[in-house]
């Protein structure tokens, strides 16, 4: 993206001194380490800013929000007092409708609201959709608009975008990641940032437990006919039997990537009434338009959806019937 893009989004937001900064439900490493990095800038600038998310962080990623930075809906409710924003920004999803229920309706107050991000976008580009879809992440964008402000990066803004960046191309494995993305990579890390941390804190420290669940769920895996999609499915009894939860098993689905011949891989999670499907991809296989038709979203090699389980409804046909649609996605693309 042009440097025209970063100036007009510099001098987008500096128009404003009370900002809040949100991103999508159920937000992950991308979404939290941009938003700390630029409330970390817009603050260092004079700017009162608040970040807000639909509900609290996952346990998994409360190591990057040692500063408190990240509050969730209802808690800013009760410690904002006389805080008005004047600017809403809304970091890596391009929909209000993807910030959560509670988010949305609290929103829908506000007239001057941005969107920050790098996955697609079904309608045509609005001035208030700051969109680079050939970034390899939100923490991408986030990083150069922070140079174009002019300022450095400080340990605790690397931090977050080398997570956000590292979750985001799966460890820089996606065809997204070029040589703007390794020079920012280089630039974070003159601020000391350690790489070991930040993986060892996102893919690191689990327990014996985790591990014997990994084991079931891959001897579990399954793959279709024609062998090109492979998938797993964690139950809620597998959870408790292996005593782990849905924050252990996020990087599970990258196992199947190394199948030979998949294009498509799989994870469907357990979730009380609901069931969480994410996808990988290879190649040109675009999951995110997938994951958009079931409901949800994503990027090309990385997507997800949510299926509510009616009661009484079985849920692996649920599982099935995705299957199915996915299969016959990816015939079509072929």
């Amino acid at each position: 993206m042009d440097n025209s893009f970063y100036e007009a989004l510099k001098a987008h937001i500096l128009k404003f001194e009370r900002i809040l900064i949100t991103t999508h439900v159920v937000p992950d490493a991308d979404g939290i380490g941009s938003q700390i990095a630029l409330s970390e800038a817009l603050s260092a600038m004079g700017k009162k800013v608040f970040c807000v998310n639909d509900d609290e962080l996952d346990k998994r990623y409360k190591y990057l929000n040692e500063e408190k930075t990240i509050h969730s809906l209802e808690e800013y409710l009760n410690v904002k007092k006389d805080f008005q924003p004047e600017l809403i920004i809304v970091i890596d999803t391009n929909k209000i409708s993807r910030t959560g229920i509670k988010m949305k309706q609290y929103l829908s107050v506000f007239g001057e609201i941005i969107f920050i991000d790098h996955h697609p976008f079904d309608k045509p580009i609005e001035n208030t959709h700051y969109i680079d879809v050939k970034a390899a992440a939100t923490g991408q964008i986030i990083g150069t608009l922070i140079k174009t402000m002019g300022l450095s990066f400080t340990k605790n803004m690397a931090r977050g975008l080398y997570t956000a960046i590292l979750i985001d191309t799966n460890t820089f494995r996606y065809p997204s990641v070029t040589n703007e993305t390794h020079n920012l990579i280089a630039e974070l890390l003159e601020t000391g940032m350690k790489t070991t941390d930040a993986y060892n804190e996102i893919y690191g420290a689990k327990q014996l437990c985790n591990m014997h669940l990994l084991g079931h769920i891959l001897h579990n895996c399954k793959m279709n006919k024609s062998k090109n999609i492979a998938w797993i499915t964690i139950y809620q009894e597998d959870l408790e039997k292996f005593q782990s939860t849905i924050e252990d098993t996020h990087s599970y689905i990258n196992n199947l990537l190394i199948l030979q011949n998949v294009k498509i891989a799989c994870m469907f999670r357990e979730d009380g009434r609901r069931v969480r499907l994410s996808m990988r991809s290879h190649g040109d296989i675009d999951v995110g338009e997938i994951a958009e038709e079931l409901g949800g979203g994503g990027h090309a090699h990385s997507a997800a959806t949510v299926f509510e389980v009616p009661p009484g409804y079985d849920k692996d046909v649920i599982i099935k019937n995705s299957l199915n649609r996915i299969e016959d996605f990816l015939n079509s693309s072929l």
